[in-house]
């Protein structure tokens, strides 16, 4: 399906199939997914700099009553707004006794232990320390030095959005049994999209590869129809760069939503009951859109989050089967990737 120019807007978003393939009868991508092409791309974003920055949760869920609360890779956290409005983070387990600090409440921008009142402003106390918070207005995020092991940076690496007032943001969180690699393993074998994902993608080919010789990650760039209703699709392209080892980006590059991205967190929780590692997927849709009717739509920003929360919601429930079956079969030696 032709795309339209990148600088040139169709009058319509949606676009018909002409001639619609089934399910079975499209093209095969096994071949093209080479697993040393995931392998090498996977490889390149785990040797680029984090700086010890992890994702905890979306900014929407911050709260005046309540921390927003996380773990990371073991690690209880806990973040919140101090009574000047500034960002607050640090361990989630009180320095006393222990108790779940996820638990207290936030009262005029104290952390309040709810076990014996230790009172928590965001600066050290009775043995408490607070770590290092950024907000980049879609997304938390907290610095663990002693779990990343990385020369830390001052701020986390934060791809480019599509400005926030011109913009809708929507955020989805799933845990799956796995590890952080398996997670952007997904994202970085496009050519699943079709055949894993029918309801949602539909005449998808990759027309771009990073180029193993060149420093720059030039990402995957993949021409892909997004369905609506029956026939009806909205063809865009898309390219997926990896900014650091545990973030993928999908950013729309041509067709509707142009300069849209998806961004895919991956954050190590920790080993469950049995000791299988637990990773969440927070997941940001940033999405616009330079049409006028865009701005009108805005103004029902709560349903239509929802809607984005529910749609990324059906797609993880795929890919988690996905990265989930890649780490069984890494556990165990099983991998033929």
């Amino acid at each position: 399906m032709k795309l339209p120019h990148p600088h040139h807007r169709a009058r319509y978003p949606l676009a018909l199939r002409r001639r619609p393939v089934r399910w079975e009868k499209q093209q095969p991508t096994w071949r093209q997914a080479r697993p040393g092409v995931i392998a090498q791309a996977l490889k390149r974003a785990q040797a680029r700099p984090s700086g010890n920055w992890y994702v905890v949760g979306a900014t929407r869920d911050l709260r005046d009553d309540r921390p927003l609360a996380g773990t990371v890779a073991g690690r209880e956290v806990v973040v919140w707004r101090t009574a000047d409005g500034r960002l607050a983070a640090g361990p989630g387990v009180c320095p006393h006794l222990g108790a779940p600090l996820a638990a207290g409440p936030v009262r005029c921008g104290t952390l309040v232990c709810h076990w014996h009142g230790l009172a928590l402003t965001g600066g050290p106390v009775a043995g408490w320390e607070p770590l290092p918070v950024h907000d980049d207005s879609v997304l938390v995020w907290v610095r663990l030095d002693e779990v990343g092991g990385e020369p830390p940076l001052e701020a986390p690496v934060v791809p480019d959005r599509p400005p926030l007032s011109r913009s809708l943001a929507a955020v989805y969180t799933g845990v799956g049994i796995c590890e952080p690699e398996d997670i952007v393993a997904n994202r970085l074998d496009p050519w699943h999209g079709a055949w894993f994902h029918p309801y949602s993608f539909v005449d998808l080919t990759v027309v771009g590869t990073p180029d193993p010789g060149e420093d720059e990650d030039e990402g995957f760039t993949v021409d892909v129809s997004f369905k609506v209703a029956g026939r009806l699709v909205v063809p865009v392209r898309a390219v997926f760069t990896t900014p650091e080892p545990r973030t993928v980006v999908m950013r729309i590059t041509r067709g509707e939503g142009r300069g849209s991205v998806v961004e895919t967190h991956a954050t190590p929780l920790g080993p469950d009951e049995t000791g299988r590692p637990l990773t969440a997927v927070v997941e940001a849709v940033v999405a616009c859109s330079e049409r006028p009717g865009f701005a009108a739509a805005r103004t029902a920003a709560p349903v239509l989050r929802r809607i984005m929360t529910a749609a990324a919601g059906r797609l993880w429930r795929d890919d988690l089967a996905y990265a989930e079956r890649r780490w069984l079969l890494r556990s165990t030696g099983r991998f033929p990737g």
